[in-house]
């Protein structure tokens, strides 16, 4: 009997041309289980694949948080999951690995690879949730107090990667900006709802947009004219606000304030400055004396918050030792992995 139409294997996806141009064109790069080699040379070019993200900073973060076997770690912010494999390793055996995420998108794929390591089962407690609620998580598991925690505060590439996230202006996507794509308004949503006042006290406070003013004077104007519902068109938007500035602009500064609009907006779509405040106010509160805390930031308003928060506490004497200089990647790394290059990291141990 012959094959009915829905018998027939269905064929991979292919792309013309010579190189995938859609994100879902990319199949090598989001499998690299079966296609590791060419997933290899894309790394080997000091890019990153789609659909994966490679952890900055590892070495530095080992070193600050000095985890051992036996330990309670905290990941609060899993992502693609590897700064969690390295403490894994670090805190077997014996350790337990509480893992936080607000993303649904990606919280089951990282449990996944991870949990086909050789870990034991119990050594992964991976939860969705913001960490501002990490003393919550931790007494839910029975773990109250931990040794080290890690908080990165960078965006994952698989979601600037992926335009349905809306993170990335460089692909037509919808201007949404959410972690969770379930709860609250896109960025769309809050654009069409701000005027021209709040909408620069956005920018500014966000991102020390330097031109705060002007563009939000034109985005307001733009978006009554045409509702801006997509990242190209949030994009263009700014690129067209900024021609108007007296003398010239360069392309690379032009996409500088752009990356500072979705930040202003990202940051506000997310409540992060708000969630990151109640992490640093509550994180003594999470750690055993002696526990040691790294935190990566990758914008100056994140960094300033968690260095204040550090110095406070080290007066108060919640903290015994903070971070005296912000730790930057080396050279090589951002050779090799260019979106590191704004990484800074600071520590703390507590008293």
């Amino acid at each position: 009997m012959p094959d009915t139409p829905s018998d027939k294997p269905k064929r991979r996806l292919r792309y013309s041309g010579t190189h995938p141009r859609k994100f879902d064109e990319k199949y090598k790069e989001l499998n690299p289980a079966r296609y590791g080699a060419d997933v290899s040379r894309i790394m080997a070019s000091g890019k990153t694949p789609a659909g994966m993200h490679r952890p900055i900073m590892v070495k530095e973060i080992l070193e600050v948080l000095a985890p051992k076997a036996g330990d309670i770690a905290v990941d609060a912010t899993l992502g693609y999951g590897g700064h969690a494999a390295e403490l894994l390793r670090a805190i077997s055996p014996g350790g337990r690995l509480l893992a936080l995420d607000v993303d649904p998108i990606e919280i089951s794929k990282t449990e996944e690879r991870l949990r086909s390591s050789d870990f034991p089962p119990e050594a992964l407690l991976v939860r969705k949730g913001n960490f501002a609620g990490l003393a919550r998580y931790l007494a839910a598991e029975g773990m109250h107090l931990a040794d080290v925690v890690l908080a990165d505060l960078g965006l994952s590439s698989m979601q600037i990667d992926n335009p349905e996230r809306g993170f990335t202006f460089k692909r037509t996507g919808p201007l949404d900006l959410r972690m969770n794509p379930q709860r609250g308004q896109p960025a769309s949503t809050l654009l069409a709802s701000l005027d021209e006042r709040r909408l620069a006290q956005l920018l500014e406070e966000n991102a020390d947009e330097p031109h705060a003013a002007l563009l939000a004077k034109y985005l307001v104007c733009e978006q009554a004219r045409q509702p801006i519902t997509t990242t190209t068109a949030l994009a263009a938007a700014v690129t067209q606000a900024l021609d108007a500035l007296p003398g010239s602009i360069s392309k690379e500064q032009c996409d500088i304030s752009i990356r500072r609009v979705f930040q202003a907006l990202r940051i506000a779509v997310n409540d992060e400055f708000s969630a990151l405040e109640t992490f640093l106010r509550n994180l003594p509160l999470c750690l055993k004396t002696g526990g040691r805390v790294a935190i990566l930031t990758f914008h100056s308003g994140e960094d300033r918050r968690v260095k204040k928060a550090f110095q406070e506490g080290f007066r108060n004497g919640h903290y015994a030792r903070i971070a005296e200089e912000v730790i930057r990647p080396r050279q090589e790394e951002t050779r090799a992995n260019p979106r590191s290059s704004s990484a800074k990291l600071r520590w703390a141990v507590r008293s």
